[in-house]
C-alpha cells in the first residue's frame, strides 16, 4: 500500500465503515478516512463534498471521483478500499491518476 495512506485513520468497526465522514462538519473531518475492504460508498448525511479515491489491493489508485455531493452512491469494480477526503484536499494521493 502507498506509504502516504498510512497517515489516514482507517474505518475498522461496522459503525465507522457505515458512517464514514457523514454527519461531521468539514472542520472535524480531519485529513480524511480510509475504508478498507470496500468498493462502494454513499454520501447520504454528508455536509460537504468529497473527493473519493478507489484503491486496489496494493493501494494504487484505480479511480478518482472529485467533488462528490451529498446523496450519491458510487462504486468501482475491482476496488479494495476507498479513501474519503474533504473535496480539494487530496493533492496527488496514490501517484498518477487514471
Amino acid at each position: 500500500m502507498d506509504p502516504s495512506l498510512a497517515d489516514f485513520p482507517a474505518a475498522e468497526s461496522l459503525r465507522s465503515r457505515l458512517l464514514g465522514l457523514s454527519w461531521r462538519e468539514r472542520s472535524r473531518a480531519g485529513r480524511g478516512l480510509l475504508i478498507p475492504r470496500c468498493s462502494s460508498v454513499h454520501t447520504f448525511g454528508m455536509r460537504f463534498e468529497l473527493d473519493l479515491y478507489f484503491l486496489d489491493g496494493r493501494g494504487r489508485v484505480l479511480a478518482v471521483r472529485r467533488r462528490v455531493p451529498p446523496r450519491r452512491i458510487l462504486w468501482c469494480r475491482g476496488a479494495s478500499a476507498v479513501l474519503e477526503i474533504p473535496a480539494g484536499e487530496g493533492g496527488e494521493i496514490g501517484g498518477p491518476r487514471p
